[in-house]
């Protein structure tokens, strides 16, 4: 096996057919110094230096939630449908007095820590468009995904992992579109890791001594020198060598990051890990923790997906499913927070969770709610956001925001603000023009900063 970096490089150099042969970036990477993955300098000092991404897939409701109204049995404006108020009771914080349903007493607990926004507004009234919106900045045309961008534009600490990893027992509306790279170098692409005893398939080699691998090399050696004498100019080809040096790399890497054994039992318990959860979310208290782990570790972008099958946040026939949904994040995402703030990571981390859009004020069908795009609830802990503050009002009955609405643009521009980039300044050129996460869009909301 190799293990030093001059020795990683002599494997790079041997699959590439020699640096003379490839152009720009191969060149770059050959020379390490260049490498595209490195930390980069950021436009103006961070507050932040990582972000995890906790994404409710299906549209929670913001009225039962982080967003409780007691409107209920009544009318709207219309005349014809019926409202239905918070079905669950809601408590403030203790600390900070933010109203918090009881579905979510734990995250409840650490509200003081948390930037609370109910004045979101989606992109989409769809799954799939709000999901790839609130990911991508781009509900209709396939883009890349923020974590995606992010490591473009910072690249990462820990060169023996990828840059930014998806932990995802199931897709979300969107598919793996989420944590596509499209037109950016595909070594910023997400990696997808399933929750248990084997998150990454294949990792490692059948042959315990090596051997076997190094023979494959040899072979790969080969035919990638043929295929790089005809591509010359090929920068793709480099995105992919660059992918497959990573994934040889975390043959040693990963299996440490992923071990919760090696953690007391005391965090254990702090996640979760040792209750009865069934269904999906099951898995999320080692979602979270491994996050904290992967996050310590370097990783620059960590995303978990909350479920992904149903019955997910999508209750459209009956909200009481919400209950049981919340059960099995509530714990392990405020374990997350406490755990980061008592490492001392929690400055330097931002902790974002979110969903596609919200739901209805009125009923559907018998006790569900419908599809929400014109306010809805996200929230935002850690990496210099302000804590205990809560932006936006909605009206009485959880319709429409009256007071500062935040759009996905303007939440993605303060995001790589905190983290020392300019929405504006962070473009790459395809297509014969400079596209950036944020479109020709997004406004820094200074409010929301510490």
């Amino acid at each position: 096996m190799l293990n030093s970096s001059s020795n990683r490089r002599t494997m790079l150099r041997s699959m590439v057919g020699g640096s003379l042969l490839m152009p720009g970036i191969v060149s770059q990477l050959l020379a390490g110094e260049s490498d595209p993955l490195v930390p980069k300098a950021t436009h103006h000092a961070a507050k932040a230096k990582r972000v995890i991404f906790i994404y409710a897939t299906g549209g929670v409701s913001h009225i039962d939630t982080f967003d409780p109204k007691s409107t209920a049995g009544g009318r709207d404006g219309s005349g014809k449908d019926r409202l239905m108020g918070n079905l669950f009771g809601a408590k403030p914080d203790p600390k900070c007095g933010t109203m918090v349903s009881d579905i979510f007493p734990h995250v409840r607990d650490v509200m003081d820590e948390v930037c609370l926004i109910r004045s979101m507004k989606a992109s989409h009234f769809d799954h799939s468009e709000a999901t790839l919106g609130m990911h991508t900045g781009s509900p209709t045309f396939a883009r890349p995904s923020m974590g995606s961008w992010i490591s473009y534009g910072l690249g990462t600490f820990n060169q023996n992992l990828p840059s930014f990893i998806v932990i995802a027992p199931h897709l979300p509306y969107g598919g793996t579109q989420v944590y596509a790279s499209d037109f950016l170098p595909a070594f910023h692409q997400g990696t997808r890791v399933l929750p248990g005893n084997d998150p990454i398939a294949n990792l490692n080699p059948p042959d315990a001594t090596g051997r076997l691998q190094d023979l494959e090399f040899d072979l790969v050696d080969q035919f990638n020198r043929r295929h790089a004498d005809q591509r010359p100019h090929d920068t793709a080809l480099a995105a992919r060598i660059k992918s497959f040096e990573t994934a040889f790399q975390m043959q040693q890497a990963a299996p440490e990051a992923f071990g919760l054994d090696q953690e007391p039992e005391h965090i254990r318990r702090l996640y979760g890990l040792d209750r009865k959860v069934k269904g999906p979310g099951a898995d999320f208290g080692w979602q979270c923790l491994v996050a904290r782990r992967l996050a310590e570790r370097g990783v620059r972008f960590i995303e978990l997906i909350d479920t992904g099958s149903r019955p997910n946040w999508d209750s459209h026939g009956e909200m009481k499913e919400h209950a049981d949904l919340a059960y099995n994040v509530d714990q392990p995402t405020a374990a997350l927070i406490t755990d980061l703030r008592q490492r001392g990571m929690l400055d330097d981390t931002i902790v974002l969770w979110a969903t596609e859009f919200g739901r209805t004020p009125t009923k559907e069908g018998k006790n569900g709610r419908g599809h929400h795009r014109d306010c809805f609830s996200v929230w935002l802990a850690g990496g210099g956001f302000k804590g205990g503050h809560v932006h936006g009002v909605t009206d009485e009955i959880g319709k429409y925001t009256v007071e500062n609405p935040v759009e996905v643009h303007d939440l993605h521009a303060t995001i790589l603000h905190q983290l020392g980039m300019d929405h504006e300044k962070l473009t790459f050129r395809h297509a014969g023009r400079d596209f950036r996460l944020t479109d020709v869009h997004g406004t820094i909301v200074t409010d929301l900063l510490a």
